[in-house]
């Protein structure tokens, strides 16, 4: 255990480096996505995130985008808990039987104008769990599906991207 401890403290540490993305780059496509939220519903975008049985990939992406690299949030566009103060459902993940109608209860209660971007492969299609006896299949055998963003899992700029193309074909 001694021995574990002292190589610990020589060894540097075993993590990913930083994405080697332009932070200006990312600046102007989080700030874009801000002014076509404000253009478009008079304020900020909120989005309720919802797995309907992932394996959670796609989840810590979304996430990143609250971390302080993507920082969504200084731009006006937040998370809420609530779907009835949000304007996207984010769903990732197959719809599995057991959370089928929370969905559609989900979907039900966020207000129109609303929109449902569906994230990953498996939220398309069942991904690899398609087929299984406890899976329904992709978002779009529940709710209506305005648009999927690929990817296993899609990476944070990606749904950036993704939701700017929601909000510029919808305006």
């Amino acid at each position: 255990m001694r021995r574990l401890f002292f190589d610990a403290l020589i060894r540097p540490p075993l993590s990913e480096r930083p994405p080697s993305l332009d932070a200006a780059a990312e600046h102007e496509l989080a700030a874009a996505l801000g002014r076509e939220a404000r253009k478009r519903l008079g304020r900020s975008l909120s989005i309720r995130e919802v797995d309907a049985g992932s394996c959670n990939g796609c989840e810590l992406e979304i996430n990143a985008l609250n971390n302080p690299f993507y920082d969504i949030e200084r731009f006006g566009i937040r998370f809420v808990a609530s779907p009835r103060h949000a304007d996207v459902l984010l769903v990732t993940g197959p719809v599995t039987k057991n959370m089928r109608e929370a969905l559609k209860r989900t979907y039900d209660a966020v207000p129109n104008p609303k929109w449902v971007v569906a994230a990953g492969g498996c939220a398309r299609d069942g991904g690899c769990f398609a087929g299984s006896y406890a899976v329904v299949g992709g978002v779009s055998e529940v709710v209506p599906v305005d648009l999927h963003i690929p990817g296993c899992p899609p990476s944070p700029t990606d749904i950036l991207k993704g939701l700017l193309a929601l909000l510029a074909a919808n305006a």
